[in-house]
């Protein structure tokens, strides 16, 4: 079982003292990433740690909370609603909740969400993959490198390779950069690009960079080398790959 990220949005912060003391005891299956006292307060949070999921344990009266989730740029984390009230399960489900826990919290309850949780994320990822793979055979069956599928959970896009400045690593994600200005968030790793994209022209300079030779503008070798772009972007090629850079560039050339 993977290990799941989580925020806790608690306005009185007994939720979030007794899913502390879970995640310390469960390590293996959960790691409390941050705490917020308000939804404001946890969008603000959840842009900037992207967690798996989210433990709500706070009144919403309106779905300002929901349309600001639904605005991201990434994919929104499940929700978990916590309450005293077994009405307000009626609630958690209106707002596409994964699971709903009535206080006082049982420890496992919370077992049960997360596993609520993983079983979500790997039917979306088992969805992501099978229509990927359906691309990938398709471009091999027509022996082209042209496109990219970009996957995110609510869609799948198709670029054009040769549209591609580089990739950037952000933690699990992977954000492409494009000609056009335009960057492309995607829910699966680096590494997982680093093997479809067309390898005659794009390369792994860094561990947190696939390049696009081809969008190459300049090419610094002063204090190490670096690779400058049309969207003004400077990218460094780690010392343990420039000798192989050198190669890659000489046999494109």
């Amino acid at each position: 079982m993977i290990q799941i990220s989580a925020i806790v949005i608690n306005d009185s912060n007994d939720s979030s003292i007794l899913l502390d003391k879970f995640a310390k005891e469960n390590a293996i299956l959960i790691k409390v990433i941050g705490h917020a006292i308000s939804t404001k307060e946890g969008i603000d949070l959840i842009k900037l740690k992207r967690p798996d999921v989210v433990f709500l344990d706070t009144t919403i009266n309106d779905d300002s909370f929901l349309e600001a989730l639904d605005q991201l740029d990434f994919n929104s984390p499940k929700l978990v609603f916590i309450s005293e009230d077994e009405y307000d399960a009626v609630k958690a489900f209106k707002y596409n909740a994964i699971d709903f826990i009535l206080k006082p919290i049982d420890f496992n309850n919370v077992i049960l969400s997360l596993y609520k949780v993983v079983k979500r994320i790997n039917m979306e990822h088992s969805y992501q993959n099978e229509k990927i793979n359906n691309i990938n055979a398709l471009n091999a069956g027509k022996h082209t490198n042209e496109y990219v599928a970009i996957a995110s959970l609510d869609k799948i896009e198709l670029i054009k390779m040769s549209e591609i400045i580089f990739c950037k690593a952000d933690g699990r994600y992977t954000i492409f950069h494009l000609l056009d200005g335009k960057k492309i968030m995607s829910s699966r790793n680096l590494g997982d690009y680093n093997d479809v994209l067309d390898p005659t022209y794009f390369f792994r300079i860094h561990h947190s960079y696939v390049i696009n030779i081809r969008q190459i503008t300049t090419i610094s070798k002063k204090d190490g080398y670096f690779c400058e772009f049309p969207d003004g972007s400077v990218l460094p090629v780690a010392k343990r790959r420039q000798e192989d850079f050198n190669k890659f560039i000489r046999l494109k050339e």
